[in-house]
């Protein structure tokens, strides 16, 4: 079979190819009825059918015909052939019409991703698949003469360790990245006024002046929506982006998306031109989606977004942060036309009010906040793969994680706090706790 091309130091012998029915073993064992009935999850492994959401029945008298499965080793049923081989997560029964296969000298943690891979399943497994449509079956005695690469079991457990600490990473960032989501939800009800409230419940400290309120227009230079018109597409020249490119306070785009050429580029922008730091807000399609434009040559955007940019009254990271805020969504909904695809005309979000810190200082402090909040989410998102030469595994340890507790003054000004909730986050060099005269957030490391 050869050698991979990227390997652990001091494995050097060439990887075989075996038989999978020589690798791993049929075997039916049933009476098992002391272990509990398990259901399989395609991609997720097994999970105990009293704890399923999926409300399966069975008939818990009749459990002795059912076959009983050991943790880590390899289901299969008939008619499962599009998702390959599952991995059994506990021990337990499983129905008879499943098939059960363990390995005397295998990791699963090496062998699950590769039964799972599209060269398993599209090129291996389906030449013995047999039927038509939903009665397509598998032939097991074909699937077991299947070659699948073998190594020694020193040279699995090694790549099994990778991979499973792979896993447990993405695990970590996906928690912790849904944690800072929580955390910019909860502060955008809260720094923002609510309800017709003249301040917001949480505050940085050193501001108490009351926020004002203007329409969209009003504390804008310029508003205006991208090209209506048609253009032929080109190879290269400036990019003509559309809403489906603005998501998560990103602009995101690759080799496939439009260009057209620069010719086309000039005619749009004859009587304008985009500029860093304008606000760009999907408005047809997916609605409320926005970005801040920080580099604006060789762009450009279709009409389904509108470039909203900021005057004296507003600073653009405290836009881009209002319009996140549940009352805008909510009012960009509520003005959202009902034609065969959701839009929203420039007159009609011109007149949407915004709610303002009088204070550009403070305007700003509030727009790097929810600025180091997003940065945290899309250093989650993108998750860091270790080499396998150098692993680099991030554990969390007790007393070491960061939180951000949030305290609120309760309404009778009574000396007191409540502490609402803590959310663990890795906090940016530089953030410093604030507060105010309704409550506090606060920075501690500890914990939970």
């Amino acid at each position: 079979m050869g050698k991979p091309e990227i390997r652990f130091k001091g494995y050097t012998d060439e990887w075989e190819q075996r038989k999978l029915g020589d690798v791993f073993k049929e075997y039916s064992e049933k009476n098992h009825t002391e272990l509990p009935a398990l259901t399989i999850i395609q991609g997720g492994g097994t999970v105990k059918r009293e704890d399923s959401d999926r409300n399966l029945m069975y008939d818990k008298s009749n459990l002795s015909n059912y076959k009983m499965v050991r943790k880590d080793d390899f289901i299969v049923h008939l008619r499962s052939f599009e998702g390959g081989l599952e991995k059994s997560s506990s021990d337990g029964i499983i129905s008879p019409a499943y098939h059960t296969f363990h390995g005397d000298v295998t990791d699963s943690r090496f062998y699950y991703p590769y039964f799972r891979s599209c060269e398993f399943i599209k090129h291996k497994l389906v030449p013995h698949v047999y039927g038509i449509r939903d009665g397509r079956s598998i032939d097991i005695d074909g699937m077991k003469t299947i070659e699948i690469p073998y190594t020694s079991i020193e040279e699995q457990r090694k790549i099994g360790d990778y991979l499973e600490s792979i896993d447990d990473l993405i695990t970590l960032h996906q928690r912790k990245c849904d944690e800072v989501k929580s955390l910019k939800k909860y502060m955008l009800q809260k720094m923002f006024p609510q309800n017709e409230q003249k301040v917001p419940e949480i505050r940085f400290e050193g501001f108490t002046e009351a926020w004002e309120q203007r329409k969209l227009k009003e504390v804008l230079s310029f508003l205006k929506d991208g090209t209506h018109g048609t253009h032929a597409d080109t190879v290269d020249g400036p990019l003509l982006l559309s809403a489906k490119n603005i998501k998560d306070g990103t602009i995101r785009w690759d080799e496939s998306d439009r260009r057209i050429s620069q010719d086309e580029y000039e005619k749009i922008h004859s009587k304008f031109s985009l500029k860093k730091g304008d606000v760009l807000l999907t408005i047809v399609g997916s609605i409320g989606e926005t970005a801040i434009l920080k580099d604006p040559e060789g762009i450009t955007f279709q009409r389904s977004v509108a470039f909203l940019r900021p005057n004296e009254y507003i600073s653009s990271d405290f836009l881009y942060a209002k319009i996140q805020t549940p009352a805008f969504q909510k009012d960009l909904e509520s003005r959202k036309s009902t034609s065969a695809q959701p839009g929203i005309y420039l007159g009609d979000l011109a007149e949407i009010p915004v709610e303002y810190a009088p204070s550009l200082e403070e305007q700003i402090k509030i727009g790097e906040y929810f600025w180091q909040l997003d940065h945290l989410i899309t250093l989650h998102q993108r998750k860091p793969i270790p080499h396998p030469n150098h692993p680099t595994i991030h554990t969390k340890h007790k007393g070491e994680e960061k939180y951000v507790r949030i305290r609120v003054n309760d309404r009778g000004k009574i000396n007191r706090t409540a502490n609402l909730r803590r959310f663990p986050v890795d906090i940016p060099g530089g953030f410093k706790d604030g507060g105010g005269s309704v409550g506090e957030f606060q920075i501690y490391s500890g914990a939970e």
